[in-house]
């Protein structure tokens, strides 16, 4: 079981199985979210537990999607898009390790115009 949470712990996950890879997402949207690009990988519910919710705040920043914050601390932690059964977890949010790696970069074609993106990964529009 691989744990996550919030800075101040006031959000605490677990998660059965961190993916592979996950990609960062510059769209606007997310941008806004964490401040700069945001990354994230997907994990099902069957997969996901939440320990301690009492921080645990959603914003919805589209008519199929959610994000979730801590309300205390402002930690940017999940999306969660409507209907699917999966959450989107940032992989800063992980106590420790996370045995994962970012593969590319999607909606490259709206990022902020502050940074390059030259490290060779993937990079799709949309």
């Amino acid at each position: 079981m691989v744990k996550g949470s919030c800075i101040c712990g006031a959000v605490r996950f677990e998660i059965g199985k961190v993916p592979e890879s996950y990609n960062a997402c510059h769209c606007s949207i997310c941008r806004k979210f964490g401040g700069h690009y945001w990354s994230a990988f997907g994990v099902e519910d069957a997969d996901f537990r939440l320990v301690e919710d009492r921080g645990l705040k959603w914003f919805r920043t589209s008519p199929h999607a959610q994000r979730g914050f801590c309300g205390d601390c402002g930690a940017a932690l999940f999306y969660r898009p409507d209907g699917k059964g999966l959450w989107e977890v940032a992989p800063g949010s992980i106590d420790g390790p996370t045995g994962t790696h970012l593969a590319g970069h999607i909606f490259v074609a709206s990022k902020g115009d502050y940074y390059d993106l030259n490290d060779g990964l993937p990079q799709r529009q949309h």
